[in-house]
């Protein structure tokens, strides 16, 4: 009898244990509020720029708005595994209408995902949360090293070459003889 009861506690406290820290949970579902916002502008972007027969700028974007659905999928699978309750609403975005507008909110988006990330890791190693820390490493790598790093890089080049040249060189040639 008493093993028994052994049992069951150490089964309540592994299920305890599922269960995230009230907070972590909290700035995930604000994490995941943040991702599906930039995923909707990602994907807005994508379109004005597909519209606009920039191919090059089209596949590009709408490949991030492809990586922000995997952080948001990681994130939402993240919160269910620790017993929270998703805001599955998008933040407020402001999309832009130029290029050079798009490319700017863009990465205004990376800079605030990127502090974002970075305070979520600190209180998930406060919390003891390494598992929801990594998780947030990884997608702060992508923000980092990839998204702006290259929003940084075309931003650059419009100021370098003039946004005529820069909007030229993103014509796909095979989308722009069709």
């Amino acid at each position: 009898m008493h093993a028994c009861l052994g049992h069951h506690a150490r089964i309540a406290s592994l299920e305890h244990t599922m269960k995230g820290h009230p907070e972590v949970v909290d700035y995930l579902k604000q994490l995941l509020r943040g991702e599906l916002a930039a995923r909707d502008q990602y994907f807005l972007h994508s379109r004005r720029y597909e519209d606009q027969g920039l191919m090059a700028l089209y596949e590009r974007i709408n490949h991030e708005m492809e990586e922000e659905t995997e952080h948001a999928d990681a994130l939402l699978r993240r919160i269910l595994f620790l017993e929270g309750d998703p805001d599955m609403r998008p933040a407020e975005f402001a999309p832009g209408k130029t290029v050079v507008e798009m490319l700017e909110r863009d990465l205004v988006v990376e800079y605030e995902v990127r502090a974002a990330l970075a305070a979520g890791m600190k209180l998930c190693e406060d919390h003891g949360d390494y598992v929801s820390r990594d998780i947030l490493l990884k997608q702060l790598q992508d923000t980092e090293e990839d998204h702006a790093w290259w929003l940084e890089q075309q931003l650059g080049l419009i100021k370098r070459i003039g946004l005529e040249l820069y909007q030229t060189s993103k014509i796909d040639k095979g989308h722009a003889a069709g």
